[in-house]
């Protein structure tokens, strides 16, 4: 079985645990560190396997040079991998601050331009305002606001000073059309007034 970001998902669901992204980062980030120190293990002991005599021009041998090639291309793969998963992950941190919902989310990951993206020494995007601008009017439709209403004070609840409410006084709407009392509030008058109900 292939150690993949799908993978660690599918064990986790198995198992009923559900893992942070960052988790996931860091597990295929070790993976990856821990297949590429293998992998140079291997080339280390292919050039080992050299008869003594030819130890001296290994490193102008075409088997050396298409092992060193495979190798260094390889490191180059996983350092793209590690550096885009970095990127990722400080990337998805901005759009969480530019308030997008987790639809737009990953609709600007999948079409994030991750060469112009760049990371300071932190590991966070450099130029982090001006992302986060862009990608507010980028995506725009999938800006969410979040807005706290408090009390309207224009029509507080009646104040019957003790006294029984009548039916009227119950369901009386202001000068919009709006019930005054709340219909919790009325509710709670009718099920202290239960002869209104006839």
């Amino acid at each position: 079985m292939a150690f993949t970001r799908a993978t660690i998902r599918n064990l986790a669901k198995e198992s009923g645990v559900e893992l942070p992204k960052e988790l996931e980062d860091a597990l295929v980030s070790e993976h990856l560190t821990a297949r590429n120190a293998y992998a140079e293990e291997q080339v280390k002991a292919e050039l080992a396997k050299q008869p003594a005599e030819k130890a001296g021009n290994v490193k102008d041998s075409e088997e050396y040079k298409t092992l060193k090639k495979s190798f260094d291309d390889y490191k180059a793969e996983v350092t793209a991998k590690e550096t885009k998963a970095a990127k990722e992950a400080a990337y998805r941190a901005i759009l969480k601050d530019a308030n997008l919902s987790e639809k737009g989310i990953e609709k600007a990951i999948k079409y994030a331009e991750w060469d112009k993206i760049e990371l300071e020494a932190d590991g966070k995007v450099k130029g982090a305002s001006d992302h986060i601008k862009a990608v507010k009017e980028e995506w725009a439709e999938y800006v969410t606001t979040t807005t706290t209403t408090g009390a309207k004070t224009s029509t507080p609840p009646a104040n019957t000073g003790g006294a029984k409410l009548t039916k009227a006084d119950i369901y009386k709407k202001d000068e919009r059309g709006r019930y005054v009392l709340s219909a919790s509030e009325r509710q709670k008058a009718l099920a202290e007034n239960p002869e209104l109900l006839n």
